[in-house]
């Protein structure tokens, strides 16, 4: 998935005030974000072979470290403490884990069998929505709707770019997920490396725009004007 994960993000700040939209995009791209940077260090694998899927030309050939479901928890715990070492705060400690390790959910949901449950060997799952456009495009703009309103509805904007910047995110990213729909094939590993390395961007414009909008006016005295610090 790629919307679908951002929309956890975008879901998860209603259940956690004291979080960053940018720390939640963080959590929910965690796998995507390690796993160029593993790829790089040879420790992981893939190629493209188009027609592979009609939604991702992709074979993930070896990612337990980034993808499999026992180092998803372990990451999530990891980020979780790190959150909690910031804010004192265990439920969005928790919160942030959950994000962290539905990613492989979402994954499982989506991907064709090649989901590891650990490292070395064992099964690969997948329940292969990608083998169909139509439902993949529905399932995950859906996703990104209902994230997306909760968050509006969990924030007011401060500004401007609290208004108009979320609407271009959002834009950005549904226009970006069309445009992998109608494009033809990644060029070559490199690129597809790099593009996911530029995932780091929408945590920053996650960031930037959630320092533009705060809890709405009738979330109480202690969340009207209350930030999110991590």
């Amino acid at each position: 998935m790629f919307v679908g994960h951002f929309a956890v993000g975008f879901a998860a700040r209603r259940a956690a005030p004291e979080a960053s939209l940018g720390t939640l995009f963080f959590a929910a791209q965690f796998a995507d974000l390690l796993w160029p940077t593993l790829v790089l260090a040879g420790v992981e694998s893939f190629a493209i072979r188009p027609g592979l899927t009609p939604v991702s030309p992709l074979e993930f050939t070896g990612y337990p470290w980034s993808h499999s479901l026992l180092m998803l928890a372990v990451w999530g715990l990891l980020v979780g403490l790190a959150v909690r070492g910031r804010r004192s705060n265990w439920r969005v400690a928790a919160v942030v884990t959950g994000v962290v390790v539905s990613h492989w959910l979402l994954d499982w949901v989506s991907h064709v069998p090649d989901l590891p449950l650990a490292p070395g060997g064992g099964p690969r799952l997948g329940l292969g929505l990608w083998r169909s456009r139509p439902a993949s495009f529905a399932v995950e703009l859906a996703l990104l709707a209902v994230g997306v309103t909760l968050y509006a509805r969990a924030t007011r904007p401060r500004d401007r770019v609290g208004r108009w910047g979320l609407i271009g995110l959002v834009a950005l990213l549904a226009g970006i997920y069309v445009a992998s729909f109608l494009g033809p094939p990644p060029p070559g590993e490199a690129a597809v490396v790099w593009s996911a390395e530029a995932g780091w961007l929408f945590v920053a414009a996650g960031w930037w725009v959630d320092r533009h909008r705060t809890a709405p006016a009738g979330a109480g005295a202690a969340g009207r004007e209350r930030r999110p610090a991590v």
